[in-house]
């Protein structure tokens, strides 16, 4: 996440792992499986995209970015996995979002519960994020993740959270005997260290794991259904940047054009079909903190200069090497399914010297934004320009006459960090966080609430390993998952209070705490022994804040009506164009269309008109223009794709519109036919 813009008003405001093979090493077990298992497998999806126009942005964090419409919608994808031994579960979930708040997890399960009894809890569900910096914010019960957004969405947030809880009730109904499996490789063009000097403070021993700087693992869970294939998880670090901080369509970035690349174009699934049974392919992330899409170290650079073909071409490498290692050598997952999950107050753990670098206990700090996480992250989204990273920073002394008071036992806790706001203290961001440890089989997911630099988390997959006696590369960082609690780093990359670090919140033993505090989980785990949930995170005093005004009308301009035409389609097209048409419509926040769509292209087949193509797909855009107080149009593009079949085509819009009284009234408008040749 990339929130300095967000944080230079928010001071204004508060002032008045040696063991095993290189990570990504493949594979050299078996190539064939066939093995009969005791696994219950099902998968789901559903739509989690918010509201299409006007709603702060979610990811940098940046002013004035408001969603203007849609490029791509962003779907939630969950599986299911039953031990029919045990009858132990696991519910997994991977949502095309920037981060899982606390706040949707606690509504996620509560759905569930509401549906399914203890069925899915606490210990057995894991909800994480691809990280995409390009949707809907405005989900969070803590203030500093709300604030660019002008506080709590309610409409934003009961999307996501019904998506999710949707995806999940799916999986559960779906499931069938079945098997997975685990394959690995590597993917080495499509990352790209982003914090090097960081990176080059850490020890040789562990800088020797990643010779390029990365981590190029690429791990991939294949799931099958009575040996029919029907989903895939693929891990994969790298930041959803692709698309920068200009950008105002919702958009699931490189990540979920890996994942629709897979299901709608090579599966041929139709996302709003009545299509239980289509395979489903998560791109989910794992310690990618310090990992970026940009090959050329500049937001929207690399591999090329357009940050739309990036977006493309970089989720497009992930799934290649994903389909290539679904259907290499591959191991099969036996054995039986755990889970650990407990509450952690990040603010106040005591570290024991076994997990610092000096040999000497050790403590965490109530969480700190530092001067550095203002200056953003150059490569991905840039913040206040004048502010440098590091530990010496001349901003830091113009920002004292303005900045809150930092206690003097807080500055000494967390340095050399420079103290910009003492969020912790302010309950504006997260001081008790859940940490969580699943099992399946023999691979084990370490579900961190946060964003883990690489070298952090091979330290936090060598802890978790040796304490459970497995090989390393059998344990996988689950970032971005359950809560959000910013940057985990280690202490030797704290230390120079790059971006990275600046954002790491509890201080420089945020790492040390973290393997202390995961590898409690893992003796429970081993021992197969029961372990305090701890103390759940109360609700902030300001979780619901809200100053983005509301819907009040809509009205279309003189002489016109919601649905017309303004600028229709040509009478032809050749492949490889554009066709545009613009309607008088009505704000998106009317109806989300959610599992639904506000475009259709249509193609005459046999005398009836059938979808080829909506605001789900790559090829088309939504937007949304407001032209005068209640009036606004929609900008609906198709560029027709080399491969659309020639014939007769029209575009087709939905919209709704308020009336003055709040009666909302669904409509639509068509364009012109249009040939394609």
């Amino acid at each position: 996440m990339v929130w300095s813009r967000a944080l230079a008003p928010f001071v204004a405001l508060t002032a008045a792992v040696a063991l095993a093979p290189l990570p990504g090493a493949a594979s050299t077990e078996a190539s064939t499986y066939s093995a009969a298992t005791t696994y219950l497998v099902g998968r789901g999806i559903s739509d989690v995209t918010g509201p299409a126009a006007e709603n702060g942005m979610m990811g940098y964090s940046k002013f004035g970015q408001n969603t203007t419409g849609i490029h791509q919608r962003q779907r939630s994808r969950a599986f299911v996995v039953v031990d029919q031994t045990s009858s132990r579960r696991i519910a997994y979930l991977n949502a095309d979002l920037a981060m899982i708040f606390q706040a949707q997890r606690d509504a996620v399960l509560a759905k569930l519960q509401a549906r399914f009894g203890n069925l899915y809890n606490e210990q057995n569900v894991l909800l994480s994020a691809t990280h995409t910096h390009s949707g809907v914010g405005g989900q969070s019960h803590h203030l500093a993740y709300n604030l660019s957004i002008l506080g709590f969405q309610k409409q934003a947030f009961e999307a996501t959270v019904d998506g999710m809880a949707e995806s999940i009730a799916e999986a559960h109904n779906d499931l069938k005997p079945g098997s997975i499996s685990l394959g690995r490789g590597e993917l080495t063009n499509a990352s790209v260290q982003r914090s090097r000097v960081a990176f080059e403070a850490n020890p040789a021993a562990d800088k020797a794991a990643f010779p390029q700087a990365i981590d190029p693992a690429m791990t991939v869970l294949r799931f099958q259904q009575n040996g029919a294939d029907v989903g895939a998880i693929s891990w994969f670090a790298t930041h959803a940047t692709s698309i920068t901080n200009n950008n105002t369509l919702i958009s699931p970035d490189n990540k979920g054009y890996a994942s629709y690349g897979w299901e709608h174009d090579d599966k041929g699934v139709r996302y709003l079909d009545d299509n239980p049974n289509g395979f489903v392919a998560a791109f989910p992330n794992t310690n990618a903190g310090d990992m970026s899409p940009n090959l050329n170290l500049r937001p929207g650079s690399g591999p090329t200069e357009n940050e739309w073909d990036n977006a493309r071409i970089l989720g497009d490498r992930q799934r290649q090497k994903a389909q290539q290692v679904y259907d290499g050598p591959r191991t099969p997952i036996d054995g039986g399914i755990d889970s650990r999950m407990r509450f952690v107050d990040m603010s106040a753990v005591q570290v024991d010297p076994r997990y610092t670098p000096d040999g000497e206990p050790h403590r965490t700090c109530p969480g700190v934004v530092g001067v550095s996480t203002l200056a953003g992250s150059v490569e991905d989204g840039p913040g206040i320009a004048i502010i440098p990273e590091g530990v010496t920073n001349p901003f830091f002394e113009a920002l004292k006459p303005y900045k809150i008071d930092v206690p003097p036992w807080l500055i000494s806790c967390q340095s050399p960090k420079l103290a910009a706001v003492p969020t912790g203290l302010l309950e504006a961001t997260p001081n008790v966080v859940p940490i969580q440890l699943v099992k399946l089989g023999q691979f084990h997911l370490v579900a961190v609430p946060g964003e883990v630099t690489i070298v952090a988390g091979l330290r936090l997959r060598r802890t978790i390993a040796t304490e459970l006696g497995v090989p390393l590369e059998n344990v996988l960082v689950q970032a971005y998952a359950n809560a959000y609690s910013q940057y985990v780093t280690t202490p030797e990359e704290y230390q120079l209070q790059q971006y990275e670090g600046g954002s790491t919140l509890f201080g420089k033993y945020t790492l040390p705490a973290y393997q202390q505090e995961f590898t409690a989980l893992a003796k429970a785990m081993k021992a197969g022994t029961t372990i305090p949930i701890g103390t759940r995170p109360t609700k902030p005093g300001t979780a619901e804040l809200n100053l983005q005004t509301g819907v009040v009308m809509d009205a279309p301009p003189p002489f016109k009506s919601f649905g017309q035409v303004l600028t229709d389609a040509a009478p032809s097209y050749q492949r490889g164009a554009t066709a545009t048409v613009e309607f008088v419509t009505g704000h998106p926040k009317n109806n989300l269309h959610r599992n639904g769509t506000f475009l259709e292209v249509q193609r005459q087949v046999g005398g009836q008109w059938v979808r080829v193509a909506d605001d789900g797909d790559w090829s088309t855009r939504y937007r949304w223009t407001r032209v005068g107080i209640a009036d606004s149009k929609a900008t609906i593009t198709w560029q027709i794709p080399a491969t659309a079949a020639p014939g007769t085509y029209r575009i087709f819009h939905r919209g709704d519109s308020k009336a003055l009284n709040g009666t909302i009234t669904p409509f639509t408008g068509t364009s012109r036919t249009f040939t394609v040749t």
